[in-house]
C-alpha cells in the first residue's frame, strides 16, 4: 500500500494524516471525520484543481510529504467530540428478510407469474406500478369508505382494493408473484377477461389496451383524492386520482361535411370532453408518433343531420385544452379482419421519441401558457448541461483553456475575465473588447512619447470558483424567470403538465400478428437512487427494466428504441409519458 503523510489544517488545528494513495477522496474524508467529527458530506477540502470529490483518485492529486491541505466545515448535530454509535445496527443484505432486501435501493423489482395467457395483464400492471402518485393514493385507499351506488361490494371483488394489496405484496419480494386475487376480482367485474380459449381448456389471450382501459375506469370511479384547499371528505370535495393525474381535456368542433346542410344552417357544435389516452392512428403515411396523433385528432362520424333529416358525414376536430401529468398514448395497431374473424395487427414501423412535445396539438389558449415555459425550460436545461460538461472537463484537465501559471494555484484555472461570459453573449463582448482595444491604442499613441508605444495593461483573471458563482447566479435568475412565467391557472392545477414536454417512462409491447395470440411484455425506466444525505434522487443511469412475466432484467435504452415495430417482433402498443420535472426551486425566493 503506497502512502504519503500530509498535514490538514482545520479551525486553527493541525492533523497529521497518513493518506493511502490507492484509495478515494471518500476514504480520506472518513479519516478526517474520526479526527474532527465533521461529517464527510459537510467537509470542504481544498486541493489542487478545486474541491476534493468523493470519487477522486488520491494517487492523481500529486500529494507530497508534509504538504498542507486546508479543510473547512463544522459538525452537524452533536459536536461533543465523541463518535456516536449508529441508532440501528448495520445489517448486511445476506442477513435481511426477503421484504427488507426488496425495498433496498437498486433492488430488482418483482415480476408477475403468468397464470395462463395473462401476459397482457402482467405487462399492464407493471407499467401502472411505475406511477409513484398512484402508489401513494392506493396506500390511503379504504374500500369501506367508498360509495359505489351498487350497495356494499365484497372486498375480495374490489379491483382497486386488490390492486392496492397486489402492489404491497410485490414491494416485499424480488421473486415472481402470482396475482391470483387480483385476476379473480378483474374477471368477476369484467367477464370478458374470463373468456375461454377456443383452442384448449385454458383462458383466452386478451388485449392489453382493453385491460388497461378497464383498470383505469375502476380507479377513476373508486380512487378519490381531496380537492386542493378542501378540508371536507364529502363527495363534492373529492377528485378522482385519474382525473387529476391521467385525464386530459379536448375542445372539439363537429361540422357537417355536406354543403347543403351547412348552407341550410346546420350549426357547428362545440364541446369539451375528457380523454384518458391519445390514439396514434396508423396508415400508409404514418412514420412517426406525431403523424398518428395528428390523424387521431380528426375523425369522420356518421350521424343524423337535423337540417337534411337524414344521416350524413360529420368531421370532428379536437385540440387539447388540458394536459395531464401522465399521458397515455395508444398505438391503434389492431383491427377486425372479417375473413379470419379476429383482430389482426398493423405491422408498420412507427418511431416514437424519448421526449415528446405536444404543444402543437393544443388549443391556442393553452399554447400561450405552455410555450414560454417550454422554451425557458429548454434554455435552463441546456445551460445546466453546459455547466456540468465544463466542470467535468476542467476536473479531468485543470490546465484546459487556462494559463499554466494561474492554474498552478489551487482552485484556479486561470480564465481571463473576458472569456468567462456565457456563450450567448461572448461575440458581442469580443466586439466591444476590440473597440476598446482600438481606443486604447489611439489614446496611447497620443499620450506617449511619440514613438507609438502604449502603456501595458494587466489582464484580469477569474478563479474557477468565481466563474462557477457567476454561472450559478445566472442560472438562479433564469429559474426565477421560469417560475414567474407559469400561468396561475396551471400552477394551481397540481396534476397538469405545465410545459407541454413529456419524458417516456413505460412501454407495453406486443409480439405476434394478432391480439388473440402472441405475447405481451413491458419496459419501465429505472428511477435514480435516493440519496440519504439530501433526501433527493440522484441522476438516472438511463437503464430500463424489462418485465417478461416473472423474468425481470436490466436493458439499455436502445432496446426500447427498437420497439417501433415493422414485423412480428415486439412493438410498442401503449406508451406512458410523464411531464418532465421542472428545474429545482432550490434557492429561488418566490
Amino acid at each position: 500500500m503506497a502512502t504519503v503523510n500530509v498535514v490538514v489544517k482545520h479551525q486553527g488545528k493541525k492533523y497529521e494524516i497518513e493518506v493511502d494513495t490507492t484509495s478515494t477522496g471518500e476514504v480520506f474524508k472518513y479519516q478526517l471525520y474520526s479526527l474532527t467529527q465533521v461529517e464527510p458530506e459537510r467537509q470542504k477540502i481544498l486541493v489542487k484543481g478545486g474541491q476534493l470529490k468523493d470519487d477522486a483518485d488520491m494517487a492523481k492529486l500529486g500529494l507530497k510529504p508534509g504538504q498542507v491541505i486546508m479543510m473547512m466545515g463544522t459538525p452537524g448535530g452533536d459536536s461533543s467530540g465523541t463518535l456516536v454509535r449508529p441508532a440501528e445496527k448495520v445489517k448486511f443484505v445476506e442477513d435481511m428478510t426477503e421484504a427488507e432486501a426488496a425495498q433496498q435501493e437498486g433492488a430488482t423489482p418483482a415480476g408477475l407469474e403468468n397464470l395462463g395467457n395473462t401476459c397482457y395483464l402482467n405487462s399492464t400492471l407493471q407499467t401502472l406500478r411505475a406511477i409513484p402518485e398512484l402508489q401513494d393514493a392506493l396506500a390511503t385507499y379504504d374500500p369501506a369508505k367508498v360509495r359505489t351506488g351498487f350497495g356494499d361490494q365484497i372486498p375480495q371483488l374490489d379491483v382497486t382494493g386488490q390492486l392496492k394489496n397486489l402492489y404491497t405484496y410485490m414491494g416485499e419480494t424480488q421473486s415472481g408473484f402470482a396475482p391470483h386475487a387480483f385476476l379473480s376480482a378483474l374477471r368477476v367485474s369484467f367477464p370478458q377477461f374470463a373468456e375461454k380459449s377456443k383452442t384448449g381448456n385454458g383462458f383466452a389471450q386478451q388485449d392489453a389496451e382493453e385491460v388497461w382501459s378497464q383498470i383505469i375506469s375502476q380507479l377513476r370511479q373508486k380512487l378519490k383524492l381531496k380537492r386542493e384547499g378542501s378540508g371536507s371528505s364529502s363527495d363534492d370535495a373529492q377528485l378522482s386520482f385519474v382525473d387529476r393525474y391521467m385525464a386530459g381535456e379536448f375542445e372539439s368542433t363537429l361540422e357537417c361535411d355536406d354543403k347543403e346542410a351547412r348552407d341550410g344552417g346546420e350549426e357547428v357544435k362545440r364541446e369539451k370532453e375528457p380523454f384518458l389516452k391519445l390514439n396514434c392512428h396508423i396508415d400508409a403515411q404514418t412514420n412517426h408518433l406525431r403523424d398518428g396523433i395528428l390523424a387521431g385528432l380528426s375523425e369522420q362520424i356518421e350521424k343524423r343531420s337535423a337540417v337534411l333529416d337524414r344521416d350524413a358525414l360529420f368531421t370532428k376536430k379536437s385540440k387539447i385544452s388540458r394536459l395531464p401529468k401522465y399521458l397515455t398514448v395508444h398505438f391503434v395497431r389492431f383491427f377486425w379482419k372479417r375473413e379470419v374473424q379476429k383482430k389482426a395487427k398493423i405491422m408498420r414501423k412507427v418511431t416514437f421519441p424519448q421526449e415528446l412535445d405536444v404543444v402543437e396539438f393544443c388549443t391556442d389558449d393553452l399554447k400561450k401558457m405552455l410555450i414560454p415555459v417550454r422554451d425557458k425550460v429548454r434554455e435552463i436545461r441546456k445551460d445546466e448541461e453546459d455547466i456540468e460538461r465544463a466542470r467535468k472537463r476542467r476536473k479531468k484537465n485543470p490546465l484546459l483553456d487556462g494559463d499554466v501559471g494561474a492554474a498552478d494555484e489551487p482552485g484556479s484555472s486561470g480564465k481571463k475575465l473576458e472569456n468567462s461570459s456565457s456563450s450567448s453573449s461572448s461575440k458581442k463582448k469580443d466586439e466591444a473588447a476590440d473597440k476598446d482595444k482600438a481606443k486604447g491604442k489611439k489614446a496611447g499613441a497620443s499620450a506617449g512619447d511619440g514613438d507609438g508605444d502604449t502603456e501595458m495593461t494587466t489582464e484580469v483573471y477569474k478563479t474557477d470558483a468565481e466563474v462557477d458563482a457567476e454561472k450559478d447566479a445566472a442560472l438562479l435568475e433564469a429559474k426565477k424567470e421560469l417560475f414567474a412565467l407559469i400561468s396561475p391557472e396551471l400552477a394551481a392545477d397540481e396534476g397538469a403538465n405545465q410545459s407541454g414536454l413529456y419524458e417516456l417512462r413505460g412501454v407495453v409491447t406486443h409480439q405476434g400478428a394478432s391480439a388473440d395470440s402472441g405475447h405481451y411484455t413491458s419496459y419501465i425506466k429505472k428511477t435514480g437512487a435516493l440519496d440519504p444525505a439530501t433526501g433527493k434522487r440522484k441522476a438516472e443511469d438511463g437503464k430500463w427494466w424489462w418485465f417478461n412475466d416473472d423474468k425481470v432484467s436490466e436493458v439499455t435504452v436502445d432496446k426500447v428504441e427498437a420497439l417501433a415495430g415493422g414485423g412480428e417482433s415486439h412493438s410498442a402498443l401503449i406508451l406512458l409519458y410523464r411531464a418532465i420535472p421542472l428545474p429545482s426551486k432550490e434557492g429561488v425566493v418566490e
